[in-house]
């Protein structure tokens, strides 16, 4: 349901970087994207097949370079794994040895699943099935001792990617966002990417691209471009711009906690429009919180708040 547009990220040469500084070269906002997007499937791997979900997106991180290795974007393959067995389709590519064939899976969410199968039914991964589910260094190592990866420090840089990210949070939860954990399902190889979908103030956004439209976008989200127009206070019919933030629901009536006593102070070609959906507010009460009129013209430099 969302995808937005970020720097390639590099990994070829962050395996030889010591692990605390290669730890620390992987803090971006590509690798949280990615993390956002997927931890609500590997949460619900987590409660169907009992593998942590900190370990799951540690591995797809790791393997997939949040998503951006060949094998992700050409495969959907988040998790490296090769054709033994598979009656799938099938890419070939250097690895351990040259041309290595590879699964292909039609999105990310077969990827996901089929990864959770092949430790479950892998006979070597057996044993990791009797740690606490919060034995996340004890996965970590028994993964790299049952041969997942030949990297000899693999079950380090899985570890410090978890402590980083603090990923061990996801471990101990017992619900999870099914919108986010179907939306996985519908990412395909080859065509139009879908959107990346953000989560902010209780509510979901994608940003609008080139030729975007309310009908375009419904279709793609399964919601009514209609009810989607009506979230955003536009007409269904309006043009989209390219960058522009789309509500998935209905707007709140302030904006998070943590604005409290902070302003949003106005800057030049900024609107009470624009304002309110940057932070996800219903114009209206953007203007009653700060005692303005609907036909007060906001000026540069004016303090607003948020809620």
């Amino acid at each position: 349901m969302m995808k937005r547009s970020l720097r390639a990220v590099v990994v070829i040469g962050l395996f030889c970087l010591p692990i605390g500084l290669w730890a620390q070269a992987k803090w971006n906002a590509r690798y949280q994207q990615y993390i956002n997007q997927y931890k609500d499937v590997a949460i619900e791997q987590m409660q169907k097949y009992k593998i942590p979900a900190s370990i799951t997106l540690a591995q797809g991180l790791l393997e997939s370079g949040a998503g951006n290795s060949t094998l992700a974007v050409k495969a959907n393959n988040h998790f490296g794994i090769k054709c033994h067995h598979w009656t799938g389709p099938t890419i070939y590519k250097d690895d351990d040895a040259r041309g290595e064939c590879f699964r292909v899976y039609k999105n990310a969410f077969e990827s996901y699943e089929d990864h959770s199968v092949f430790l479950v039914t892998g006979q070597r991964y057996r044993g990791l099935f009797s740690l606490k589910p919060t034995d996340y260094r004890g996965w970590a190592r028994g993964l790299k001792a049952a041969g997942y990866a030949t990297n000899p420090v693999y079950a380090d840089k899985l570890i410090e990617i978890i402590q980083l990210y603090k990923l061990y949070q996801y471990d101990t939860v017992r619900h999870y966002d099914k919108f986010m954990a179907e939306r996985v399902k519908e990412q395909s190889v080859g065509g139009q990417p879908l959107h990346l979908i953000t989560i902010f103030n209780k509510n979901y956004y994608i940003i609008a691209r080139r030729g975007d439209t309310f009908r375009s976008i419904g279709k793609e989200i399964g919601i009514s471009y209609r009810k989607i127009a009506r979230y955003n206070e536009r007409d269904k019919n309006d043009r989209l711009n390219e960058g522009e933030i789309v509500w998935l629901k209905k707007k709140q009536r302030r904006a998070p906690k943590e604005y409290k006593n902070r302003y949003h102070y106005v800057k030049n070609g900024e609107s009470m429009y624009s304002i309110a959906q940057t932070y996800g507010i219903r114009v209206k009460y953007l203007y009653q919180m700060n005692g303005l009129s609907p036909d007060y013209n906001i000026r540069v430099g004016d303090a607003l708040k948020l809620r």
